[in-house]
């Protein structure tokens, strides 16, 4: 989650500043729990505990969903969002101009995988667990979430810039974790970006998360089996090449610049060392954050000759 100074990042501060509130967050953690739950948990009536967490929902920290058990239903609750991100100066109008492309993670045209590995669309598992022959499968091209323990897997992505648009930045967001047996949020995981068949850079995933359910999850998706990664956003320019705003490597634009017709991008997850490694890639459908691999070229006009006249 992003916040800023705007009034909507105003009702999560307000949220967030309430002991009983920080409390209901730290108990949702350890597992999803119902009002009555919580209310026993806290040594508070359920009234009470109802209008924290109708707090918390209304800033998206947390969700709900109405469960039966033993004959009654209940209210469950859980965390919707595991960070918070802040950046006290107001948002910049955008005014360099850029073209976007959106590549669905299964719309790979190179892999290896390495199981423990799989994927799987909104609606169901393709294939089988744990065999790598169906990532080749036709089907692939809907998936909306892909993991493996060791491999990588390679996009094709179209270079729309004309030849008098000329590239300053490039910038490519995804959600990304490690791949544990299950799930374990602390399994690092050297995850290598390369462009072209030049590396960008290194950036070691903390851990393949799980615990709390990724908000988009599927219905049928199991709770201990991968739910959520980090939304990453690596940027090449001028001065480097940086994720999250820290220097990964001195790649800059000028490196990757010539007559492209399209961006080859490969992610790679090749350690094997026991207890770290893989990689899992969200898309539409599944984690936090309902996008696929988002790539932005800003660029600015070449100016012809005639305008200097």
């Amino acid at each position: 989650m992003y916040l800023g100074t705007d009034a909507k990042s105003l009702r999560v501060y307000e949220a967030l500043a309430s002991e009983a509130r920080l409390r209901i967050i730290d108990k949702l953690f350890q597992r999803e729990m119902a009002i009555k739950e919580l209310a026993a948990e806290l040594y508070l009536s359920s009234a009470i505990v109802s209008t924290h967490v109708n707090k918390l929902q209304e800033a998206g920290l947390v969700t709900h969903q109405m469960k039966r058990v033993n004959g009654g239903t209940y209210k469950i609750c859980r965390i919707s969002t595991e960070y918070v991100q802040i950046k006290l100066s107001p948002p910049a109008a955008l005014t360099r101009k850029f073209v976007e492309v959106s590549v669905p993670v299964g719309h790979y045209t190179d892999f290896e995988a390495v199981p423990t590995c799989g994927l799987a669309t909104v609606e169901r598992i393709i294939g089988q667990y744990d065999n790598p022959t169906y990532f080749m499968d036709p089907e692939r091209v809907h998936a909306g979430i892909l993991w493996f323990a060791r491999g990588y897997v390679e996009y094709k992505i179209p270079n729309y810039l004309y030849r008098d648009q000329e590239l300053e930045e490039l910038e490519i967001s995804l959600e990304i974790g490690s791949e544990a047996p299950r799930v374990s949020d602390h399994w690092p995981s050297d995850i290598q970006f390369i462009l072209n068949g030049i590396p960008l850079g290194v950036w070691t995933s903390p851990g393949d998360f799980g615990g709390v359910r990724g908000r988009l999850s599927p219905s049928w998706w199991h709770t201990d089996v991968n739910q959520y990664g980090l939304m990453k956003v690596l940027r090449i320019n001028d001065n480097g090449t940086f994720i999250d705003g820290n220097r990964i490597s001195d790649i800059k634009i000028a490196d990757l610049q010539g007559e492209h017709q399209q961006w080859t991008l490969r992610i790679s997850a090749e350690d094997s060392d026991r207890g770290r490694g893989g990689m899992t890639l969200f898309g539409r459908g599944f984690g936090n954050y309902d996008q696929d691999i988002v790539m932005r070229s800003y660029y600015k006009e070449e100016r012809s000759p005639a305008a200097n006249h």
